[in-house]
């Protein structure tokens, strides 16, 4: 299931301290499945000076959330859903809600 969400899916969170947000994909790292997402898994870093332009101090950036904490979004139910694959008749796949049918 984790290797089908891509980047800009809208995903929802299952588990964990931000369970219940959703958000948008920013990053998805295969090899380690694990995702960015947009509002999702925000820490708070300490950021040094480096330069005279740029400011340092406290900056609150998203971290890496494992995939099998996420689940994709279907807009129509308006939850988290198990998705499937349909292959059409021109040979073309698109990713289907498993309740509503509907092209996630």
């Amino acid at each position: 299931m984790s290797l089908k969400i891509k980047k800009g899916d809208k995903i929802i969170v299952i588990a964990g301290k931000d369970k219940g947000k959703t958000g948008k994909v920013l990053k998805f790292n295969r090899i380690k499945e694990r995702l960015i997402a947009e509002g999702i898994n925000i820490v708070k870093k300490h950021a040094r000076r480096r330069s005279e332009s740029e400011q340092g101090g406290i900056k609150e950036i998203p971290a890496q959330i494992h995939a099998s904490n996420v689940k994709l979004f279907c807009s129509n139910c308006n939850k988290g859903v198990r998705f499937g694959i349909k292959i059409s008749d021109d040979k073309t796949k698109a990713r289907i809600c498993k309740k509503c049918q509907r092209v996630i």
